[in-house]
C-alpha cells in the first residue's frame, strides 16, 4: 500500500479534558514497529469503561487521549517480525494480550500475560511510547492498548486477532471486551454446568452477556437481579427465567429470596456492577459445599473482607474474572462461530448505531441508560 512506512493523517475523537465531549480532529499516527500493526478501523461500539475513564480526573486518567476498545478493523500495515496477520486481514483488537509464549498463555488455566500484563497504560505495551500526534506534533495518549475511536490506530500484535471477514463488523466488535467479559465468565471462569442455576447481580451488557453465556452452558435458572424493573424483558432474550428487584424484597436479603428460589442457594453468582456490597451479596446467595461467587465488576477503590469461618464452613468459592478468561486468538473465533451457527445472540446487544460524527451521541445514551451497546462507524451514517 501507498501509506505503508508513512505517517497517516487522519480524523480522531479525541479526548482532551474529564467529561468534556470528545473533538474531532486531525491526527498523525505514525507507522507501526517491531510487532506492531496499523489498523484502519471499521466501527467501534461503546464500552462502561471508555464512559468511566472518559469521567475520571485521577490517575490512570491522562489527556489527551484517544479513547475506544471494542472494535473491527482491517490491518493497512505491519511492522517488523509480524507473521500472524497480513495486510487486508480483518481483525479484532482486544485490551488483553495474548502473546502465546508466556506460561500463562500457553496454559488453558489462565489468560492473564505474563509477558505483556494488562495495565492501563497510555503507551504501546512494549515500548512506553505513543503512535499519535495532534495538528501541533503533541502527543496524544492511547488507551488500554486499542485506541479504536481513530479511523487509524497501531497495535501491539499479541493483542490482535483474526477474524473471517464474512462476521458483520457491527457484531464481531462486541468481542473485543463486553459480551466476551460476560460469556467468558459464565464459560470459562466459572463453568457453567448443564441443569445449574445462576444468579446475576447488575443487568448492564456485561451482566446480561453473562446470562447469554449460562444459558448457551445449559443452566436452567438464571435470575436477574436488577433495580430496573425493565431489565427482565431485556434479560428474557438472554435466557433470563426470572427476576428480583431488590427494592421488592421488603425486609428480606435478596440472598434469602435467592435460597427460597433455588432450594438453598444458586450454584453460581456473579457480580456484574463494580460495588463491594454486592460482593458480599453474591457470595451470601451460593449454595453452600459447591457455590461460587465470581466478581467481573471492577470497583478499584475497596476492599472485601469475609471471615475466615464462613469461609472454611460454607465451602464457597470467591473468585475474579478479568476479560472472563477469554483467550482472544482461540477463544473470539469460537465465539463468532457460534454466532454465524445461530447459538449465540449477539444482535440483541447492538440497540444504537450512530456515524462517527454522532459519537457523543454515544456516550449521551449510555450515560441515560438507553442503548445496551451503540455501534459507532467510521465512514458511513448510521442511526
Amino acid at each position: 500500500m501507498g501509506s505503508e512506512g508513512k505517517p497517516i493523517r487522519c480524523r480522531a475523537a479525541v479526548c482532551r479534558r474529564a467529561g468534556e465531549r470528545l473533538e474531532i480532529e486531525e491526527v498523525v499516527v505514525s507507522p507501526p514497529r517491531s510487532r506492531e500493526v496499523r489498523l484502519k478501523i471499521i466501527c467501534s461500539s461503546l464500552c462502561h469503561s471508555d464512559l468511566t475513564f472518559w469521567k475520571i480526573t485521577d490517575p490512570p486518567a491522562i489527556f489527551p487521549r484517544i479513547l475506544g476498545h471494542e472494535a473491527v478493523g482491517v490491518v493497512e500495515s505491519l511492522g517488523e517480525d509480524v507473521n500472524e496477520v497480513k495486510e487486508g486481514d480483518m481483525v479484532i483488537p482486544s485490551l488483553l494480550s495474548d502473546c502465546q509464549e508466556c506460561k500463562d498463555c500457553l496454559s488453558e488455566k489462565s489468560n492473564l500475560c505474563s509477558k505483556l500484563p494488562f495495565k492501563i497504560s497510555p503507551w504501546m505495551p512494549r515500548d512506553g511510547t505513543s503512535r499519535f500526534t495532534d495538528a501541533k506534533g503533541e502527543t496524544i495518549h492511547h488507551f488500554v492498548n486499542v485506541s479504536s475511536f481513530s479511523e487509524y490506530t497501531v497495535v501491539d500484535v499479541a493483542h490482535v486477532t483474526k477474524i473471517d471477514s464474512s462476521v458483520p463488523p457491527s457484531k464481531a466488535c462486541l468481542l473485543s471486551c463486553g459480551v466476551s467479559t460476560g460469556f467468558g465468565a459464565a464459560w470459562k471462569s466459572a463453568k457453567v454446568e448443564k441443569g445449574s442455576s445462576v444468579a446475576i447481580f447488575g443487568l448492564g451488557a456485561i451482566g446480561l452477556a453473562v446470562a447469554e453465556g449460562a444459558r448457551v452452558c445449559g443452566a436452567t435458572k438464571i435470575i436477574g437481579v436488577d433495580l430496573n424493573p425493565n431489565k427482565f424483558e431485556i434479560g428474557k432474550k438472554f435466557g433470563i427465567t426470572d427476576f428480583i428487584n431488590p427494592e421488592d424484597c421488603g425486609d428480606k436479603p435478596v440472598s434469602e429470596v435467592i435460597a427460597e428460589m433455588t432450594d438453598g442457594g444458586a450454584d453460581y453468582c456473579f457480580e456484574c456492577v463494580g460495588l463491594v456490597s454486592l460482593v458480599y451479596e453474591a457470595y451470601a446467595s451460593c449454595r453452600k459445599g459447591w457455590g461460587k461467587a465470581i466478581v467481573v465488576g471492577v470497583d478499584t477503590k475497596s476492599y472485601v473482607s469475609i471471615s475466615s469461618y464462613d469461609i472454611v464452613h460454607s465451602g464457597k468459592v470467591l473468585m475474579g474474572s478479568l476479560f472472563g478468561n477469554i483467550k482472544a486468538k482461540t477463544d473470539i473465533p469460537y465465539l463468532l462461530k457460534l454466532y454465524m451457527e445461530k447459538e449465540l445472540n449477539l444482535d440483541d446487544f447492538v440497540t444504537h448505531e450512530v456515524a462517527f460524527e454522532d459519537i457523543n451521541k454515544a456516550f449521551d445514551l449510555l450515560q441515560e441508560g438507553k442503548s445496551i451497546r451503540c455501534v459507532i462507524w467510521m465512514d458511513k451514517a448510521h442511526g
